[in-house]
């Protein structure tokens, strides 16, 4: 297929897919004798795989350490599980601040109402301190 059936099929930008294979997280894809790039099934599936990482917020360079793991089918998981480990206190870090954030704005919600002027607004007032 090509790459614009690929980006169809898989719910992918064309350039995306491009930026995936610059940086060499897709396999270089075959060309036809017009020089189209040509897709595979295989070619799918790494695009899936490379997606379903970016849903969970990997970087593409972990992304890539994966890709060069799945390669080598013998090698101990164990740095797969610290990579998901460090990614899992990522996200409890995030978690941590986004309280943190949504307790400052329920607290700045409260210190106006609207039928106060911009002056003296509560929240311009928290804003300002």
């Amino acid at each position: 297929m090509k790459i614009g059936q690929l980006a169809k099929v898989s719910d992918c930008s064309i350039q995306t897919i491009r930026y995936y294979e610059k940086e060499g997280l897709l396999s270089p894809p075959s060309r036809s004798e017009g020089n189209f790039r040509l897709y595979d099934e295989k070619a799918l599936k790494e695009l899936e795989f490379i997606k379903h990482c970016r849903s969970l917020d990997i970087s593409l360079s972990d992304i890539k350490a994966l890709l060069d793991l799945k390669k080598r089918p013998e090698e101990s998981c164990s740095s797969i599980n610290d990579l998901i480990a460090k990614q899992l206190d990522l996200v409890n870090k995030r978690i941590k601040e986004l309280k943190a954030l949504k307790s400052e704005l329920q607290i700045m919600n409260k210190a106006c109402s609207s039928d106060n002027t911009v002056e003296s607004c509560g929240i311009i007032k928290t804003l300002t301190v």
